[in-house]
């Protein structure tokens, strides 16, 4: 008897080891927004955004459902990328479920009108409970465990390459630009999560044009383990000089079942040099079957989105860059080894 108690005690024991070695990842389904936890190695988390307002605190709740099997009683950092309703209308009812430490924006919005303007008052009178910190690009959030380099805030963007990028990206050529976002979608805090070898990025709904800053003529950020589409797979952001430039294992695209996922930017990823999978948290009706990743790779197959479960995807990542994506739905798990480099 003592031998089996001592034997899964070790065991216990490993597992736990293991736990605190991995740095987990959990993409929220919000219909369409965006909410993304990491919890560090460390037990500290940090959410970026947080979905929608209304719907019963739908989105609040998925986030605490999140929160709860990550083992977090609170919120370390709340990252919000801007001032939409998708990322940031939520905020409140969240607060009133999880406690949260410290609030990062980028500062004032550049939208006005009664909406934007009573969007961001409750935002930020939510805020003064915790402690503010402004984003800057080249800084860093202060997470425990993971290294998270702010690359772009408020319309600007890191002004050197970091560590090992800055190589020419030879996709720029063919880029055509847009007219200048003036909207808050442009002004969005994307971020660098760093845990040893493994890299993902995180831009937020950063558009067309400020994704070319960061990438052309030369990459400042280098290549990436996996890449959360930019603007939930809309074409107004996402083009290949900077999927391709990233030169992502894993995709994930964080739509709605009616809301991005369009067949442009479906394709910029799936065509993207080194691409291994494409995972969506919904079937994206606007690019067909011939845009989406099988089913396997999807969260909420369902093209009805009145028959969404709110299905999310969840990653896991060791330090020498490996990790694994799970699919909610199914418990599907797929392994991808610690690449050679």
């Amino acid at each position: 008897m003592k031998a089996f108690s001592l034997a899964l005690f070790v065991f216990l024991a490993s597992r736990l080891a293991h736990a605190a070695q991995t740095l987990n990842v959990y993409f929220i389904d919000t219909e369409g927004g965006q909410s993304t936890l990491f919890v560090s190695p460390s037990g500290e988390s940090m959410l970026v955004d947080s979905g929608w307002p209304g719907f019963n605190g739908r989105d609040a709740d998925r986030i605490v459902a999140a929160a709860k099997r990550a083992g977090a009683s609170r919120i370390d950092y709340l990252l919000i990328t801007h001032y939409h309703m998708d990322h940031v209308g939520g905020v409140p009812q969240l607060a009133a479920r999880l406690p949260i430490s410290n609030f990062i924006d980028h500062g004032p919005s550049v939208e006005h009108g009664k909406e934007a303007d009573e969007l961001v008052a409750a935002y930020t009178h939510t805020k003064e409970s915790g402690h503010h910190i402004l984003a800057r690009p080249g800084e860093k959030i202060p997470i425990r465990g993971l290294e998270v380099e702010i690359l772009t805030a408020a319309g600007q963007e890191i002004h050197r390459p970091l560590t090992g990028a800055g190589a020419p990206n030879p996709y720029c050529g063919a880029v055509k630009l847009r007219e200048d976002d003036p909207s808050e979608n442009a002004q969005s805090v994307g971020t660098l999560i760093t845990f040893g070898k493994f890299r993902m990025v995180d831009l937020g709904d950063l558009t067309w044009n400020k994704e070319y800053e960061l990438v052309c003529p030369n990459n400042k950020i280098g290549t990436v383990d996996v890449y959360l589409s930019t603007h939930h797979g809309l074409n107004e952001s996402g083009g290949p000089e900077i999927v391709h430039a990233l030169h992502p294992r894993v995709a994930i695209m964080n739509n709605g079942a009616t809301k991005g996922g369009s067949a442009e930017a479906w394709q910029a990823m799936h065509s993207s040099p080194g691409i291994e999978n494409i995972w969506q948290l919904h079937y994206a009706m606007a690019g067909g079957d011939a845009n989406n990743s099988p089913q396997r790779f999807i969260a909420n197959p369902e093209a009805d989105a009145k028959q969404d479960h709110g299905y999310g995807i969840e990653l896991s990542a060791q330090s020498d860059g490996a990790f694994s994506v799970i699919n909610s739905r199914t418990g599907e798990t797929k392994a991808y080894p610690a690449p050679n480099r």
